[in-house]
């Protein structure tokens, strides 16, 4: 499969040369030059399936001719080792859980697929790969866990001091070995911009060999769409139209969605639930894309004010507004309207919510209100609550008991390097 240059569609590279820059050599993003569609047997036979050969045949589909198959399902096999249960709520209304993976969030998947082709290629090369990241919270701690003793990998996570929760900064900053940790002082979006700014410095890149694990490597965004379908498959009844609420911040999640509706998952609409980070809602709402500086607020991993991967979505669309405002609908909630829907789901349904999957909620219950179909409407739960124990515990009024695995990272003591948000001090830190 070839990928293009979202800046550039004749910028044109192969899977190992994608996945190895991460960002394309003129700041774009790569996507695949084509999505091939599922035959109907795949959809007639999906829930025959277990989620590691389902998994395993949509990347065969994808990256066949890429890589041997045999590599390919060492990879599947190694990132789709736990479950995406779809849990009940109402009879029409479900919940994804994605959080039963090591670092209890839905960037195992990602990471973890990542990590096996990053380990893949690394093994040809004559040096060290640095995976440089920054993270609004799980992507942090997905990705050192992931990467954690691959050889010939070095990780280096960038994240904003005070704006992520106590369990998510332990996760990468307590593993030591080859993960470090820069506390930068500054929002999410200086910590991407800095990335983006390695990524395009020709004295960085002459000396060392960088590759990116946020969503804007397409690497990320493949396995994401699996687990559309493991809930398409999951389903009992798959006669109504279909909805997924997904709380989004750099829309990475959401575009492998919509990557798994090119590919022939039939779902009638897409909601991007933000928080109080509405840029794509208002673009959505007026058609003008205006970026801003993130605020923050309790659902920290959204806390995103220029959403890289909303290029890509666009990209798909060919950037025609209507048809992806018709696929796309985008509703933004505050603090208050996150708290109040936690505390009325645990109350009514004994259900916790952490607050990202709480906004996705949301957007699920608004779209079902205005809609007309019988629609089966599932929100994308992205982290165990115990990630975000304190506010869950304020909220609901209850005390959480915390898996052994995040117990395990909050006895553990944080090493971290302050560090300014200025790029000459990012430069060099990398070069020294």
């Amino acid at each position: 499969m070839e990928f293009y240059s979202t800046n550039n569609r004749n910028l044109r590279v192969d899977l190992r040369q994608a996945v190895m820059q991460g960002l394309a050599p003129d700041n774009g993003l790569y996507m695949p030059v084509s999505i091939p569609k599922l035959s109907d047997q795949f959809f007639r036979d999906i829930s025959k399936k277990t989620f590691q050969a389902m998994s395993f045949e949509i990347t065969l589909h994808l990256l066949g001719e890429d890589l041997p198959s045999s590599v390919l399902r060492r990879i599947v096999d190694h990132a789709i080792q736990f479950d995406a249960p779809l849990v009940t709520l109402e009879p029409s209304i479900f919940a994804l859980e994605l959080f039963h993976g090591p670092t209890l969030a839905f960037k195992d998947f990602g990471a973890r697929f990542l990590a096996g082709l990053l380990g893949y290629f690394a093994q040809q090369q004559s040096r060290e790969v640095v995976i440089l990241v920054a993270t609004s919270g799980d992507t942090g701690s997905a990705v050192a866990n992931g990467f954690m003793n691959v050889p010939g990998t070095r990780v280096i996570v960038l994240y904003p001091s005070g704006k992520v929760s106590e369990i998510q900064e332990k996760q990468f900053t307590t593993l030591g070995g080859n993960v470090t940790a820069l506390e930068i002082n500054g929002t999410f979006d200086d910590c991407q911009a800095l990335v983006k700014s390695a990524f395009i410095d020709e004295e960085i890149n002459q000396k060392l060999l960088l590759t990116s694990a946020n969503s804007i490597n397409i690497a990320r965004l493949i396995p994401q769409s699996f687990y559309y379908f493991w809930a398409y498959a999951s389903m009992q009844d798959k006669s109504s139209d279909l909805a997924f609420s997904v709380p989004s911040g750099n829309f990475g999640n959401l575009t492998a969605g919509l990557m798994a509706k090119r590919m022939g998952l039939p779902v009638k609409q897409f909601i991007a639930a933000t928080n109080i980070n509405d840029v794509v809602p208002s673009y959505l709402q007026t058609g003008l894309f205006s970026p801003r500086p993130s605020q923050q607020t309790i659902s920290n991993a959204m806390d995103v004010g220029n959403p890289s991967n909303f290029y890509r979505m666009l990209d798909l669309y060919d950037r025609d507004f209507a048809s992806l405002s018709q696929d796309v609908l985008s509703y933004s909630f505050t603090d208050k309207e996150t708290k109040q829907a936690m505390n009325e789901v645990y109350a009514s349904k004994g259900y916790v919510l952490d607050p990202h999957g709480a906004v996705g909620y949301l957007g699920l219950i608004k779209y079902l209100w205005q809609s007309t179909n019988r629609i089966t409407g599932v929100f994308l739960e992205t982290a165990h609550p115990g990630k975000f124990r304190e506010v869950v515990e304020e909220t609901i009024h209850q005390k959480l008991s915390l898996p052994e695995r995040l117990n395990k990272f909050l006895i553990s003591e944080k090493v971290s390097t302050p560090l300014s948000r200025k790029f000459d001090d990012l430069k060099s830190f990398l070069l020294a």
